[in-house]
């Protein structure tokens, strides 16, 4: 196994987005260890030497498998099953915690429950390190820029479609498990539950997407993240409607690889809107395939964990605990960004 701080653990590593992150890490010169349930799987991705057996379940075996770990990243939903699991191995390890979390009440579990803790250890558990969460947080902070505070934010996703992977549709069982079917949007500085219908609007994207129609209050992420770390008291995500409807199709097919690293064809553009009084400041990002796109995501926030480039520590979001525009400059192998002439405030 390799020496101390570049052994990197992934738990799901023989997940959809699991894979790609260990894809990832290899090629930028980590050693991957590769955690989770099911042996056979692991045994079947690398060598018997760096992969480790361990279950949510038994606290033991976590802490076995952490072993000479330098951080964890976490890729195996529902998140409301395994975050608390792992966080609370990577405390016992001393080490920091990543996960590529979508899931609202997952995610504000570890907000809520493990803040204190990590503080206090001196560590860092970043939730939400995905294209869910991460990266429209990494967006909507550059795009405020100097402003301490704004009135509203928007988040629009243009996905072209949206073939769900298996741990997608277990997770929004769960989520709707969760919320006993309700819905949920951020306003008022807070999490809101309700029975309302979900309105559907017109959102004008950036070429070459352009005008899409849209599913408004579509609840992401993002709402734990962003308001998380800045004085925003509404945060609201809009979806395509045909990636929703993909989504919720009876017979929704998982991605499809079209490509040497093993994406599908999905594209997508993040438009951000923040508006504070009459000033209104914009950003973009494009890229392909929302699970591919996670695993730079992740990795880099572990490699800038690793090299002492963070802002704080406890839980906090990409936002928070990166600079948020070097960040997203990192991803530039992956993401294209857009600042439209006149989005400055």
């Amino acid at each position: 196994m390799g020496s101390g701080r570049n052994v990197v653990a992934v738990f799901g590593a023989y997940g959809h987005t699991g894979r790609f992150v260990v894809a990832e890490l290899r090629e930028r010169g980590y050693v991957p260890l590769l955690l989770g349930r099911d042996r056979d799987k692991l045994l079947a991705m690398g060598q018997p030497s760096l992969t480790r057996q361990a279950s949510v379940d038994d606290p033991g075996s976590l802490d076995r498998a952490l072993d000479g770990a330098a951080v964890v990243i976490n890729c195996a939903g529902p998140f409301a099953s395994t975050a608390g699991p792992l966080v609370e191995a990577a405390l016992r390890a001393g080490i920091p915690y990543v996960d590529v979390a979508a899931e609202v009440e997952a995610n504000v579990d570890t907000f809520t429950h493990f803040a204190e803790r990590a503080r206090a250890a001196g560590t860092v558990v970043v939730p939400a390190m995905a294209f869910y969460g991460g990266l429209g947080d990494l967006l909507v902070t550059t795009a405020m820029g100097d402003w301490t505070a704004a009135d509203e934010v928007h988040v629009a996703y243009g996905l072209s479609s949206w073939h769900p992977t298996a741990g997608t549709l277990a997770a929004g069982v769960v989520s709707g498990r969760r919320r006993g079917g309700r819905r949920v949007r951020y306003t008022g500085g807070r999490l809101e539950y309700h029975d309302d219908a979900l309105p559907t609007l017109e959102w004008r994207f950036p070429a070459p997407l352009g005008p899409q129609s849209v599913i408004g209050e579509f609840t992401m992420a993002d709402v734990v993240t962003v308001p998380s770390h800045l004085a925003v008291p509404e945060v609201r995500t809009y979806m395509t409607a045909r990636a929703a409807a993909d989504l919720f199709a009876p017979d929704a097919s998982p991605p499809a690889a079209v490509d040497e690293r093993g994406r599908s064809a999905q594209t997508f553009l993040v438009d951000v809107v923040v508006r504070s009084g009459g000033a209104e400041r914009r950003v973009a990002a494009a890229g392909q395939d929302i699970y591919a796109v996670s695993a730079p995501l992740a990795v880099e926030a572990a490699d800038r964990i690793l090299t002492g480039r963070t802002r704080t520590t406890g839980v906090a979001s990409a936002g928070a605990v990166f600079d948020a525009p070097d960040f997203l400059r990192a991803l530039s192998p992956h993401v294209s960004l857009q600042v439209p002439l006149g989005s400055r405030g």
